[in-house]
């Protein structure tokens, strides 16, 4: 028996995935990508991502799928395993 189900969506307002890992593909308003830790240009004031769904999304992006092992209950659970992740993957 499953007693944490995947998440469906994305949690609203966290904005995790978006900051704790780098991304070295090419983000609108980010050439270069970005590192570990920076906020996403991307990332608007409610922590949604304004280019969601669009082609301009990196593909690491449209990849990264909500999981309640990744996401855990809050926001800053999400942050710290996804900068655990980023700083074993290194």
């Amino acid at each position: 028996m499953n007693l944490s189900p995947e998440p469906a969506s994305c949690r609203p307002g966290c904005g995790a995935c978006c900051i704790a890992p780098s991304i070295s593909s090419p983000i609108p308003g980010m050439p270069n990508g970005k590192p570990a830790g920076v906020r996403c240009v991307q990332l608007d004031e409610r922590n949604g991502c304004r280019i969601f769904g669009q082609p301009a999304r990196p593909r690491v992006c449209g990849g990264l799928q909500p999981s309640h092992e990744m996401c855990g209950d809050s926001s800053g659970q999400a942050m710290f395993f996804l900068s655990e992740l980023e700083r074993l993957t290194a």
